[in-house]
């Protein structure tokens, strides 16, 4: 069976021009296509007539690059919503708190979400822990994802490439399915 045989719902995080700053989310990004790829894979999407849902985060520090009046709170180009596609407002990490995006996943039957965004290891992470907590079949796609440097609890830093292959690992098997684009591009 074909993934598209499932229809599965395309569920897009935070895709915002405000993660372009790289300096102010801790620099060093990884993935710097992963909106490019994102796009590509909402192209597929559209043509499948499969089911959208895009995610965006509204900060409610007036200072954040994701505050509503912050160019960066705009959907980054690659992934412009289209007029009939679904637009879901969060300001917390899950796309589930505070949205109805369960009750519209459940009015609409899908039982498989496709999870791409920004960023790996906060709203990618809490939606995918969610969505399989919730008993949705979930994936996340590698390189339509990305993270920044961390700091450490002790000071230390981390490598974005490490925070998000951490990221990934703590979601593979447990809450989600890894797989990258060429590989769901492939299944659908």
């Amino acid at each position: 069976m074909k993934l598209r045989d499932k229809k599965p719902a395309l569920i897009l995080i935070d895709i915002q021009k405000g993660f372009l700053d790289e300096d102010y989310w801790g620099g060093n990004r990884n993935n710097k296509d992963a909106e490019k790829i994102s796009g590509k894979i909402l192209e597929k999407w559209r043509e499948l007539n499969l089911p959208i849902f895009h995610i965006r985060h509204s900060s409610t520090n007036p200072q954040s690059k994701l505050h509503k009046s912050d160019p960066g709170f705009e959907f980054n180009k690659n992934v412009l919503p289209q007029h009939d596609e679904c637009i879901i407002t969060k300001n917390v990490n899950s796309a589930f708190i505070g949205t109805d995006l369960k009750e519209k996943l459940d009015a609409q039957k899908i039982n498989t979400v496709v999870i791409v965004g920004i960023t790996t290891n906060h709203c990618v992470s809490t939606t995918a822990r969610m969505a399989g907590n919730f008993g949705y079949e979930t994936y996340v796609i590698s390189d339509a994802t990305a993270a920044f440097d961390r700091i450490g609890i002790h000071g230390e830093k981390y490598e974005a490439e490490l925070v998000h292959l951490m990221a990934l690992a703590n979601l593979n098997e447990e809450f989600a399915t890894i797989l990258n684009a060429e590989e769901l591009l492939k299944n659908l």
